[in-house]
């Protein structure tokens, strides 16, 4: 049986072995370690993965590629759903796991923020996005790319951009090239400041990035140097470490007014 793409999932079917094994190839967890992949469609990718001894879950929402994968490859430990609504921590029974796939489009930044609320569990990610996804990633300050998934997800994983794909790797070809990227957990278990309070201080900043941070920060300054060289500061300008530090110095004064 065929399996036809469709474009309400953000479908495109990885269809280049080489792309694929490259992929594979690209893990650098132990076998018998936990491992899931999100979105496996036709298995291009699955079926590398199960020559390994990992301890591997798939999980994939289409119907159709669920038949043609019980078909093709039956002994895989499949689950039919979606993974974004199922609670990680019950994955693997609290463990920790490696997280892989092509990613659907559609639901990129959404998997990538979920790997962040899960950071305590997810060790490693090797996964193919848009091009332009992959790189925001792994942008650093002073780029026009760098945003809040960079600095969120450089908080806590070492990332890296692997190579680039071509838009004829897929059925169907996208508009667009893919990245794919690593991410590696960091020794960073717990930050010396408010999680919540660094969470909204990075989106806030960010959602308002031609500003300085003073005045995209400004319910929170109250009772501090406005002139503090760091809120003299736009977004692109910041490394994560002064994010550190402007969520400490906001955490000195009564914060939690406008946190609650």
């Amino acid at each position: 049986m065929t399996v036809k793409p469709k474009k309400y999932l953000g479908q495109h079917f990885l269809i280049d072995d080489e792309v694929s094994k490259n992929i594979f190839e690209s893990i650098t967890i132990s076998e018998n370690d936990n491992l899931i992949e999100i979105g496996p469609g036709t298995g291009a990718l699955t079926k590398f993965l199960m020559t390994k001894d990992f301890n591997l879950k798939a999980f994939e929402i289409d119907n159709e590629s669920v038949t043609y994968l019980k078909h093709n490859l039956p002994n895989l430990n499949l689950f039919q759903g979606d993974a974004l609504k199922v609670n990680w921590t019950n994955m693997f029974n609290n463990e920790s796991f490696s997280v892989v796939g092509n990613f659907p489009y559609n639901i990129s930044s959404q998997i990538l923020f979920k790997i962040y609320e899960n950071k305590n569990l997810v060790t490693q990610m090797v996964g193919m996005f848009q091009k332009e996804v992959a790189e925001r990633v792994c942008s650093g300050p002073g780029t026009k790319k760098y945003g809040i998934l960079s600095v969120l997800l450089q908080t806590f994983y070492n990332v890296e951009y692997l190579f680039t794909v071509s838009e004829n790797a897929f059925n169907p070809a996208p508009k667009i090239k893919s990245g794919v990227i690593r991410l590696e957990r960091n020794n960073i278990q717990k930050l010396d400041c408010d999680e919540k309070l660094f969470f909204n201080v990075v989106k806030s900043i960010f959602n308002q990035r031609r500003k300085m941070v003073r005045n995209s920060l400004k319910p929170y300054l109250q009772g501090l140097d406005l002139n503090h060289v760091l809120f003299t500061q736009r977004p692109e300008q910041l490394t994560v470490n002064d994010f550190f530090t402007i969520t400490k110095l906001i955490e000195s004064t009564n914060y939690k007014r406008v946190t609650s």
